[in-house]
C-alpha cells in the first residue's frame, strides 16, 4: 500500500502540471531515444553488411595498392592519389601471372573498373544505371546470378566489344513485357560518355541496403550495367588497376591464403619506396566494419549521456521546485506523524516516475527514429530488447540519483517551520 499511494501521488502530481512534466522528461526523451535509434541503425547497418559479405562468399580476398605508411593499419584502406604513377598500380599481366602461380587455390579473379552513373534511354523510356567495367570472373567473385543470355567472355575484353550484361530492373524498365532484350541495342550516357551497347544477358537484380535503396520508387531503382573492362578502360584515368578481388577455392585457408598474397606483391613493389599491395579478407573487412560502427556507438552514447545528464538535472530541478511549492503539505503530513522516511520516499517514487515514462516514451521515440532511417536506406528495422530494457533501467537509475536531495531536503523540513511558511 505504502508504494501503491506514492505512485499514485506521483501520477495525481504530474497530471496537474502536464507541460511542465514533459518539459521535465525532454531531456530523457532526447538521451534515450538517440542511443535506441543508433544502436538499432547500427545494428541494422551491420547486419546488413554481414549479409552481403555473406552473400559474397567469406572465401572472397581484395587486394588493394596502398601507401606504404599505411601498410601495418588494419582499418583503414587507402587507393590511388593525386601522385600516384601509371607504374605504382597492379598491370594486367602481373595479375595474370599471379593467377596462373596460384591457379590451385584461386577459383576466380575479379577485375571492375567504375565507370559512373548515368541512364540508358530510348524516348520516354529510361532506366537508373552504374556503368561497371568488368571480366569474366567478375560473376563467380560477386555471385552475379543469370536469368537469360551469357556474362561477359574473355573474347569480350580482349576485343573490346561494345556488348552488356543488364539487370531485370533495366529490362523492364526498356522492354515490352515478354520481349526478348537479347541482342537489343541500348544507349548508354554514363558520367558524360555516350556509347552504345548490345545487351547479350540479364542477371537478377537483388535490392539490398547498401545499394538501390529503397526510399526510391522501384522504376527508378539504379542497377549496374556490365560491359567489358578494357572498353571501361578507354575512359580511366588509369589504364592499370588500383585494385583486383579474388574468391579461393572451397578447400583453401583464405587467412592464410592472404598472407601469400601480401608476400607474393611484396616482391613485385620491392623498389617501389611509395606504395606496396595489402590484402584484406572477409575477416579483416569485418572487423573493420565492427571498428567503425563501435567509434560511431561510443561517440552517440557519450551525446545521449550528456541529454541524460541535462535531464537529470532538469529532474532535480523541478523536483526541488515541487518541494518549495509542497512545503506546507509536507508541515501537515508531518505534523500528523508522517516519518521523514516516507516523505523522502514519496518524492523518490515521483522522480522515478517522472524518469520511468521519459524513458518509455524516449524508447518508442526512438524505436520510430530507427524506423524512419532503416526504411530511407532499404534495411530491416533490428531493435536490441537488452539495450531497451537497459536504457529503461537507467532511466529510473536517474530518477534515483536526481530525485535523492530533493527527496532528502523535503523529509528535513521543520514541521513547524512548514506549516508557517507562506
Amino acid at each position: 500500500m505504502f508504494l501503491k499511494e506514492n505512485i499514485q501521488l506521483a501520477v495525481a502530481g504530474l497530471k496537474s502540471n502536464r507541460m511542465r512534466s514533459f518539459l521535465t522528461m525532454l531531456g530523457i526523451i532526447i538521451g534515450i531515444g538517440s542511443v535506441i535509434a543508433i544502436v538499432s541503425i547500427g545494428g541494422a547497418v551491420t547486419a546488413s553488411v554481414s549479409d552481403t559479405m555473406a552473400g559474397i562468399g567469406a572465401n572472397m580476398i581484395q587486394v588493394y595498392v596502398t601507401p606504404r605508411e599505411a601498410q601495418n593499419t588494419t582499418t583503414n584502406v587507402t587507393v590511388g592519389g593525386n601522385n600516384m604513377d601509371e607504374s605504382d598500380l597492379i598491370t594486367s599481366d602481373q595479375i595474370g601471372s599471379f593467377q596462373r602461380k596460384f591457379a590451385d587455390e584461386i577459383s576466380a579473379v575479379s577485375l571492375e573498373e567504375d565507370v559512373g552513373v548515368g541512364k540508358v534511354q530510348d524516348g520516354h523510356r529510361y532506366a537508373n544505371i552504374s556503368a561497371v567495367g568488368a571480366n569474366p570472373g567478375y560473376r563467380e567473385v560477386s555471385n552475379v546470378k543469370m536469368l537469360q543470355g551469357r556474362f561477359l567472355q574473355d573474347r569480350d575484353v580482349k576485343a573490346g566489344r561494345r556488348v552488356a550484361v543488364v539487370s531485370d530492373k533495366l529490362v523492364s524498365n526498356m522492354f515490352r513485357s515478354r520481349e526478348n532484350p537479347l541482342g537489343r541495342e541500348v544507349s548508354m550516357n554514363a558520367s558524360g560518355w555516350e556509347e552504345t551497347f548490345t545487351i547479350v544477358g540479364v542477371y537478377k537484380f537483388e535490392r539490398s541496403g547498401m545499394m538501390g535503396g529503397a526510399a526510391s520508387a522501384d522504376k527508378d531503382v539504379r542497377t549496374q550495367m556490365y560491359i567489358p573492362v578494357s572498353v571501361a578502360k578507354e575512359q580511366a584515368r588509369y589504364q592499370n588497376y588500383l585494385y583486383f578481388s579474388l574468391k579461393t577455392k572451397s578447400v583453401t585457408d583464405s587467412q592464410a591464403f592472404s598472407k601469400k598474397v601480401d608476400k607474393y606483391f611484396s616482391k613485385i613493389y620491392a623498389d617501389n619506396s611509395k606504395y606496396t599491395c595489402r590484402s584484406y579478407d572477409m575477416e579483416n573487412m569485418m572487423s573493420s566494419v565492427t571498428s567503425v560502427m563501435n567509434t560511431i556507438s561510443i561517440a552517440v552514447a557519450a551525446i545521449g549521456a550528456i541529454a541524460l545528464l541535462v535531464g537529470g538535472i532538469g529532474v532535480m530541478n523541478i523536483m526541488l521546485v515541487s518541494v518549495t511549492e509542497r512545503t506546507r503539505e509536507i508541515g501537515t503530513r508531518k505534523a500528523l506523524g508522517a516519518r521523514s522516511g516516507y516523505i523522502r520516499a514519496q518524492f523518490i517514487v515521483e522522480a522515478v516516475i517522472i524518469c520511468l515514462i521519459g524513458g518509455v516514451i524516449g524508447v518508442v521515440f526512438g524505436i520510430l527514429l530507427a524506423w524512419l532511417g532503416v526504411t530511407l536506406i532499404g534495411m530491416k528495422l533490428t531493435v536490441s530488447v537488452p539495450i531497451v530494457l537497459i536504457s529503461v533501467g537507467f532511466s529510473m537509475l536517474i530518477g534515483v540519483f536526481f530525485g535523492y536531495y530533493p527527496a532528502k531536503k523535503a523529509s528535513r523540513l521543520d514541521p513547524i517551520e512548514a506549516l508557517r511558511y507562506e
